[in-house]
């Protein structure tokens, strides 16, 4: 365990991030989950829907810094044309 003070508070802060940062990156993972579900149904509402909820979170975690904007890009994209490809 450290010593000083600042190095004890920098393992609370960097705790504290990685909570916030694990519970975003689990709520892109179930929103990506719910678009493959209605593709893999062959819902193509269900999954246009789905999209937009997951284009929204994958956006939001890219802005709070949790993703690169090109990871989040690159996972809008494929999932974008993974619905495109259902009609």
């Amino acid at each position: 365990m450290a010593n000083i003070k600042s190095a004890k508070k920098r393992i609370l802060v960097s705790r504290k991030k990685a909570d916030r940062n694990k519970s975003v990156k689990s709520s892109v993972k179930t929103a990506i989950k719910k678009v493959e579900a209605a593709i893999e149904a062959n819902d193509k509402g269900a999954a246009d829907e789905a999209l937009k909820a997951a284009i929204g979170k994958i956006s939001s975690a890219a802005n709070k810094g949790v993703y690169h904007k090109n990871t989040a890009a690159r996972k809008v994209s494929r999932l974008t044309l993974a619905v495109n490809k259902m009609a």
